[in-house]
């Protein structure tokens, strides 16, 4: 488990750029609260998406091109081509011109990738570049054959779309007050399952934790998740001297209703109405990006205001969890 605390490392921008929604199924959306899922045209790709939100973010950051050090990409799913850079691709729509270019790479912890982009990229700007900012990008598409966004993870309905945060050690309308990661690789065969290496096919999450259960046991896998989500939420505000009940608002992963209850509103007493369910249950999973895209969502409706901290949480296949305080310190230019 890393804990981090900071003083001198800002949120300057953030962005979603999302496709239309569409209706969730009346089936799918008894078992999930899901009402509606974003879904991306056939011209649309996660990259590029994920460019588009880039573009925004740096905008409202008022960040050039030159003030970038860091682009970090980060999917959950296919980028649409083999063998190929998808961060460098964002960076060629987001940073065109900037020479020398910046490193690009990608992030891939599935669901916790943008957390753990915000978790390398503090380390990046702290340890000392000319460049006073990094760029966090998220993008995906979730699409046949190989991804039934409806049932190839019940509980949670996956949805297409971009999102993006520029962290900067120049400023910025939010402070990262802290960050924590933490991991338990007992839990990573509850995603892979009895499946052999190499084999392509539909994703189907439900059969790899019904083989992974079988091998290790329900109260176990349960015991370890319970146990890496508690230290990564607890860790993330007792670093800064504060308790749960002392959070304003909650950014959660993007899952169905159920195991958000089951995850975070029974567990820690969370109340629904200070989390951004109410809004990403029209919205859907979007992998990576569901942290960057709810507190930008937070800050444009202004359900936040300076002096408040909001809790951005994480977590992904691996197992990986991450939290981080931020703490609101100005209303930005960007909002009406």
């Amino acid at each position: 488990m890393t804990t981090r605390t900071f003083e001198d490392l800002y949120i300057a921008g953030c962005a979603a750029w999302l496709p239309p929604a569409v209706p969730v199924p009346e089936t799918i959306a008894r078992r999930t609260g899901a009402v509606s899922v974003t879904v991306a045209g056939a011209e649309d790709s996660g990259p590029g998406m994920a460019a588009r939100a880039a573009r925004a973010a740096l905008r409202r950051a008022g960040c050039g091109a030159a003030d970038v050090g860091l682009l970090l990409h980060a999917a959950l799913y296919d980028q649409g081509h083999e063998l190929w850079g998808s961060a460098s691709y964002v960076q060629s729509l987001a940073l065109p011109g900037a020479r020398p270019a910046c490193p690009a790479l990608e992030v891939r912890q599935v669901s916790n990738g943008g957390m753990a982009a915000l978790e390398l990229a503090s380390a990046y700007l702290r340890a000392g570049t000319d460049r006073p900012a990094a760029l966090l990008t998220a993008g995906d598409a979730y699409r046949p054959p190989g991804f039934d966004r409806w049932h190839s993870d019940p509980g949670t309905v996956y949805a297409d779309g971009g999102a993006a945060l520029v962290l900067s050690r120049a400023g910025g309308f939010a402070r990262l007050r802290s960050l924590v990661t933490c991991s338990e690789p007992r839990l990573e065969g509850m995603h892979r399952g009895d499946r052999p290496f190499g084999r392509a096919g539909t994703v189907d999450l439900d059969a790899c934790k019904r083989q992974f259960l079988r091998r290790v046991g329900r109260p176990a896998a349960v015991a370890w998740v319970a146990s890496g989500q508690r230290r990564a939420l607890t860790g993330a505000v007792e670093a800064v001297g504060i308790g749960l009940g002392e959070v304003d608002r909650f950014v959660l992963p993007h899952l169905g209703g159920r195991r958000l209850e089951a995850a975070y509103f029974l567990p820690f007493g969370i109340d629904p109405e200070r989390t951004t369910w109410g809004w990403s249950r029209g919205v859907g999973h979007l992998g990576a990006g569901d942290q960057f895209a709810g507190l930008a969502r937070l800050v444009e409706t202004k359900e936040v205001a300076p002096g408040e901290l909001v809790l951005l949480v994480g977590v992904g296949a691996g197992f990986t969890w991450s939290a981080a305080v931020v703490e609101i310190v100005t209303v930005p230019r960007w909002v009406d």
